[in-house]
């Protein structure tokens, strides 16, 4: 069985962007012109880079020679080295040391399990914003170690590493505005938690397929946890409970919300889904999607509808109050027309005069 032999970064990029292979242009109408992101590297009598590198698959498991990565690539701002061959955070950061502009690096599919990665090496990687470990299997504790070193990092990938807790680190990161951890095996909203405390500054947080069962912490604590939250993503989660979904109410900055596959709506036709959803979440603007512009009244008198027609022993107690409210909220004669009624009697008859 032979063994691929490895390459080096400069190696790589040499034998990719050589004039012979990726030309330049040298007068009019001559090779090819890279149309696309900032001037080309500087020594353009050998290389012409583009500033937005892709080395997908290339086999490269070592730097090379560090002056010529600062040569031929200090303007280069994103690189993507998924599916390469690095397992060694020394390696990688000698790449990373020598590229000034570089905002976004993507690891996907490098094996690093076992590398270890200390504060000085992390320190090299301090200017990336958007970093990007799937299918890395790092441990959290060489997240953490990045955390404390990327001061300005604000997205975050940590897809497919099989993770099926979070290790809470004694410090938070506000930087953060994106996570993106689906694909892994977290089934307690207690790992979740852990999110919250380490990033309150999250305005995205996508969380498809994992198998989350359901959402124990309460309204208040949700509220305080996240409270910039604007987008969460729970495709294909193992919620099963309404109150799951009323419980999403508590992010005060929430207007998007994705829950295709989840099993609670299974058993829902499309538009029910649809409009049970949009009505239990009143500051929700997009759904799975698509926006939610000129549905939320017929959503809600869909909803009343809908449990007026379930025995009242069926119902959440708070149904009787929330639902007197909506009543109000969406009837012909305006919200100030009400009669009182303790939730205790309160009966689908009060909702089917105002329909």
């Amino acid at each position: 069985m032979s063994v691929t032999r490895g390459r080096s970064f400069v190696e790589v990029i040499c034998e990719k962007y050589s004039p012979e292979n990726f030309p330049y242009r040298r007068g009019m109408g001559i090779g090819i012109h890279i149309a696309f992101g900032p001037q080309g590297s500087p020594v353009k009598a050998r290389l012409n880079l583009p500033a937005i590198l892709v080395l997908d698959g290339c086999g490269i498991n070592t730097a090379g020679e560090e002056t010529d990565i600062a040569a031929f690539c200090s303007h280069v701002c994103e690189l993507d080295l998924s599916n390469n061959n690095l397992q060694d955070w020394y390696e990688i950061s000698k790449i990373v040391s020598n590229l000034a502009n570089l905002t976004f690096l993507n690891l996907t599919s490098n094996s690093l399990t076992e590398a270890r990665l200390d504060s000085k090496c992390a320190a090299s990687f301090s200017r990336i914003q958007r970093l990007v470990l799937n299918n890395t299997k790092v441990s959290w504790e060489t997240i953490h170690t990045f955390l404390q070193e990327l001061p300005r990092l604000e997205e975050l990938f940590l897809c497919l590493n099989d993770y099926r807790t979070v290790l809470l680190s004694p410090c938070s990161y506000p930087s953060l505005r994106l996570l993106h951890i689906t694909d892994n095996n977290l089934t307690d909203w207690a790992e979740l938690h852990k999110l919250g405390q380490m990033f309150p500054g999250l305005d995205t947080l996508i969380l498809a397929n994992n198998p989350l069962t359901s959402i124990v912490d309460s309204q208040e604590t949700l509220a305080r946890l996240f409270p910039n939250l604007r987008s969460i993503n729970l495709h294909n989660s193992g919620l099963s409970s309404w109150d799951d979904i009323d419980k999403l109410k508590a992010f005060p900055k929430l207007e998007e919300v994705r829950l295709l596959g989840i099993a609670l709506l299974q058993n829902y036709s499309e538009e029910e889904r649809r409009k049970l959803v949009i009505a239990r979440l009143p500051s929700i603007i997009l759904l799975n999607g698509s926006k939610v512009a000129g549905e939320r009244i017929d959503a809600e008198r869909f909803l009343i509808r809908y449990y007026i027609k379930q025995p009242d022993d069926d119902l959440p107690e708070r149904f009787f109050s929330e639902m007197e409210v909506l009543a109000q909220e969406i009837s012909p004669l305006g919200p100030h027309h009400h009669t009182p009624h303790p939730p205790q009697a309160f009966s689908a008859r009060v909702l089917q005069g105002r329909l």
